[in-house]
């Protein structure tokens, strides 16, 4: 019966996602409504959107399983660096909304050129493919727990689900959608915690139960770490295309620095709560009240659904379940969106045809979604791996390179179309070199933090090539034609 009830629940919610949908996609009458919503969402619409989008597989069920393993209380520096970027980027917000743009790679175009404008397409949709497919790997692992389902089956439902709501009704239906996905997964985790306790005997017992360094907040990560994430952070969510199209989407200026900030609150009040459901999972576990086989037999991703099952009745189950999908789901749909929003609108309508009506762009960009939501699900339906590093290394990718000719390109009249190029390669290269090439003893660093040696070759290479091969701008305006 309990089972019977969990799936009622969460089978409720999806089916309201999908209601969410239908009911957004009557609101779309242009492009811009299907890409940044009209550009009219307000501050609280924007910071549940944008802090949705970015509460994800990684900072549920990751922080959840590296709180259980290695990284103790300081697994919650992922999400708290999260808000940290969000705070500094709250500076910067009224900058990216006054750009007018739809997309990263539009930007780009209108900037700096054409060349410019299809590299950075290129290099934002491939990572936004391993983007999804980490919050599909997410989802599917709380359904095929949840339902008992192979892991294959599950993401497969998982990734129709969302395709299909997300190409229904563009940045509206995932703005609307977010907006009640990131209420479940924090009322979801929160409602965890006292049961978690409970079961344990208090918390007092859940400290006694596991090592005393679990409590260590830089036990996982480092100050040097931690600063490469805000670091890594900051820098994708600025040229991040399921982030950043939150600030072209805000109703003005203001709205944008507001729902920043508000984004960033919600990531320190949520930080610590994965944590320390991780960290009772594991003291359940030492006490002999959870049984770890499952966790020991399919890895540590499934701390969260295993800790959920023995300690909770059926209807907070659900409740977290479908929290816990959420995230996922609300970060996946990001990431369709802005995957067929490039392609639409800077391949498609610049290259491929470009007297393409606003409709036309449209459908192509949801015919996008759905191949990129196809292939993530080929990624998904093979690896299960870890998370959290697949979802670094996308970010990692798609930011090291363009980071800083967009930042430069905001408030620098001379930055020029030569060192965006170079900037644009560099940058992109180093990561995956250091990402794929073994490393000796002594050089470690770089490769367990591949985005400071990629924004670094990328600021050098963009200073340099601008300085040989200046513009011949004399502002920062956007070209209105480009």
């Amino acid at each position: 019966m309990a089972n019977t009830l969990v799936v009622v629940v969460v089978i409720v919610y999806l089916l309201c996602m999908l209601g969410i949908g239908y009911y957004s996609s009557k609101k779309i009458q242009s492009n811009e409504d299907f890409m940044v919503a009209g550009r009219r969402l307000g501050p609280i619409l924007m910071a549940g959107t944008l802090a949705a989008t970015e509460i994800g597989g990684g900072s549920s069920l990751g922080v959840v399983e590296k709180a259980y393993g290695e990284w103790g209380i300081s697994a919650s520096w992922y999400v708290i660096t999260m808000g940290i970027a969000f705070m500094i980027l709250a500076l910067i917000a009224p900058k990216f909304r006054a750009s007018e743009v739809k997309t990263v790679p539009e930007y780009f175009r209108r900037r700096y050129g054409k060349t410019s404008g299809i590299l950075t397409a290129i290099i934002m949709i491939l990572p936004l493919i391993g983007l999804t497919a980490s919050q599909f790997i997410a989802s599917a692992t709380i359904v095929s727990v949840m339902l008992g389902l192979e892991f294959k089956i599950a993401v497969t439902i998982v990734a129709v689900v969302v395709t299909v709501y997300a190409v229904m009704g563009g940045l509206w239906a995932v703005t609307l959608t977010d907006f009640v996905q990131v209420f479940l997964i924090v009322v979801g985790m929160i409602l965890a915690v006292p049961f978690a306790s409970k079961l344990a005997g208090g918390f007092g017992q859940i400290k006694t139960n596991v090592p005393p360094e679990t409590w260590n907040m830089f036990r996982g990560i480092g100050p040097s770490t931690i600063i490469s994430l805000i670091i890594m952070y900051i820098a994708s969510f600025t040229v991040g295309q399921e982030a950043v199209s939150r600030y072209y989407a805000a109703r003005d200026g203001k709205a944008a620095l507001q729902g920043s900030v508000i984004a960033a609150v919600i990531n320190f009040i949520y930080a610590f709560i994965p944590t320390i459901l991780g960290i009772a999972t594991l003291a359940l576990i030492n006490m002999g009240k959870i049984d770890g086989e499952i966790i020991l037999k399919n890895g540590p991703k499934f701390a969260l659904p295993t800790l959920a099952i023995t300690a909770m009745p059926a209807i907070i189950v659900g409740l977290l379940f479908a929290g816990i999908i959420s995230a996922t789901m609300s970060s996946a749909d990001s990431d369709l969106l802005g995957a067929g929003s490039i392609f639409g609108n800077d391949i498609y309508k610049i290259y491929i045809k470009k007297d393409a009506s606003a409709e036309q762009v449209m459908r192509v960009t949801q015919i996008t979604m759905i191949g990129i939501g196809f292939l993530a699900w080929i990624i998904a339906f093979n690896n299960t791996g870890n998370i959290i590093n697949l979802l670094m290394f996308s970010f990692t990718l798609r930011a090291a390179g363009s980071f800083f000719p967009y930042i430069f390109g905001l408030y620098w009249e001379k930055a020029s179309e030569a060192g965006t190029i170079a900037s644009l390669i560099l940058g992109s290269v180093v990561v995956v070199l250091l990402e794929h090439t073994p490393f000796t003893v002594g050089v470690d660093f770089l490769k367990d933090n591949p985005i400071l040696l990629g924004l670094a070759v990328s600021l050098v290479s963009f200073l340099i090539f601008t300085k040989l091969m200046p513009t011949k701008r004399t502002d920062c305006d956007l070209d209105p034609e480009a």
